[in-house]
């Protein structure tokens, strides 16, 4: 997997570190309260996991599946929901936790869905944020890193459902995606 890497971008470290500071910040938000924290499967998962446990506030945990890439390199523009929640968001705070923000749809549905569910509040935290390809005004509320429009891999990001298990994140080589 590491020879399809070509750069990497932010080392174990630099996550861990930026992690903490997520998490210290969802701290503060959600004091004398308990969110639900939601994971958007299979990409936001590893973080999902490291923030919730880098947090002191008690959460509650729950995982919907949102697609709009298949095994292609580029989003459909279209986010379809595999697997929705098991938790009622209704009067909530609900924290949706996600990989990366890139067109922006994904998020756009996730926020109407849930506030339409009557969500108290809806908070946004997201790994990273690559704003050159936003297609909808919409970003999150905390985001770790800010990237370009390359095509980024590892700590739960995939290309046709490998690499998410690098412990960095890197941008992945043009050749591997372009075949």
């Amino acid at each position: 997997m590491n020879k399809d890497v070509e750069k990497i971008l932010f080392t174990e470290g630099d996550i861990a570190r930026e992690v903490k500071k997520c998490a210290a910040w969802l701290d503060e938000r959600y004091k004398n309260t308990t969110p639900l924290a939601v994971s958007v499967l299979k990409g936001s998962v590893i973080f999902f996991c490291d923030l919730v446990r880098a947090m002191n506030t008690p959460v509650q945990m729950d995982f919907m599946t949102i697609t709009s890439y298949g095994a292609s390199s580029q989003s459909s523009g279209v986010p379809k929901i595999v697997m929705d929640l098991a938790a009622p968001v209704e009067g909530r705070d609900v924290l949706l936790v996600e990989d990366i923000v890139d067109s922006g749809h994904t998020l756009v549905k996730m926020r109407s869905l849930l506030e339409g569910r009557g969500a108290k509040s809806f908070t946004v935290v997201t790994l990273l944020d690559k704003p050159s390809r936003r297609q909808v005004d919409v970003k999150a509320d905390y985001s770790c890193f800010e990237v370009g429009n390359e095509f980024i891999v590892g700590y739960g990001l995939d290309y046709a459902q490998q690499y998410r298990n690098l412990p960095y994140v890197g941008i992945l080589k043009r050749s591997v995606y372009e075949k």
